[in-house]
């Protein structure tokens, strides 16, 4: 399963980047703005489950969360916003400018993709022998 995970979620995070950047093309308001903030979530929730693909969901939603939120703050400190300057890497990673709304928004990017996990493994365990009755023997 470990292993299956691990495969996945780099191609979740490709999904999720390539529905941010077709969002981009086709849109240049508000959805732009807030799909780009819960998609960059999205992928980082993607990049917990690689790192530790036996998380459960909700720590992993939790860490995923709270990371973007620290990424968030720190644009307050001015740092990235000099390091996006320089490099377009690390202003689509970093962002520029703190925005107080987008922390709101992460987990709105996070929330669903915890509950389809926690449904996933759910409907794993109901599958498996294991997890049923013991059977006629």
């Amino acid at each position: 399963m470990a292993r299956t995970v691990r495969l996945l979620m780099p191609v979740a995070a490709l999904l999720f980047l390539g529905l941010a950047l077709l969002i981009r093309v086709v849109d240049d308001g508000a959805l732009r703005q807030y799909s780009g903030t819960a998609l960059y979530a999205s992928m980082v929730w993607a990049g917990v489950l690689f790192l530790w693909p036996r998380m459960a969901p909700v720590p992993a939603g939790t860490l995923a969360t709270v990371f973007c939120w620290l990424v968030e703050c720190a644009q307050l400190t001015g740092v990235p916003a000099d390091l996006s300057a320089r490099s377009l890497a690390a202003r689509l990673a970093l962002g520029v400018q703190f925005d107080p709304v987008d922390l709101a928004w992460y987990p709105a990017g996070v929330a669903p993709l915890v509950v389809l996990h926690h449904l996933a493994l759910a409907r794993r365990r109901a599958a498996s022998p294991a997890a049923g009755p013991a059977g006629g023997c």
